[in-house]
């Protein structure tokens, strides 16, 4: 147990010691990053859409299944049907 501690408490001093030391970067920039940052945000915005649409259709999915609740938006309805009798209308 105290083994784990002294290993938990220096990976958060590391981290600290990285985090708050200043590093000096002497690097150009090219324009182009900005597109790929672009892309990199609408990337992460469309797959965490994805992820959040389909597990709202799963939790939607299990509790209409426990409160006996159907769905009737997919399904289709056909219109009512009309019969016409040809003996009205002979001469």
């Amino acid at each position: 147990m105290n083994n784990r501690r002294w290993k938990s408490q220096g990976l958060v001093y590391f981290a600290l010691i990285a985090l708050l030391t200043p590093a000096l970067a002497c690097a150009y920039v090219d324009p182009s990053v900005t597109s790929y940052a672009l892309q990199a945000v609408v990337g992460v915005a469309v797959a965490a859409g994805a992820f959040f649409a389909v597990y709202w259709r799963r939790a939607k999915k299990k509790v209409q299944d426990k409160l006996k609740l159907q769905d009737h938006t997919k399904k289709e309805q056909e219109a009512d049907v009309e019969v016409f009798d040809d003996t009205h209308f002979q001469a």
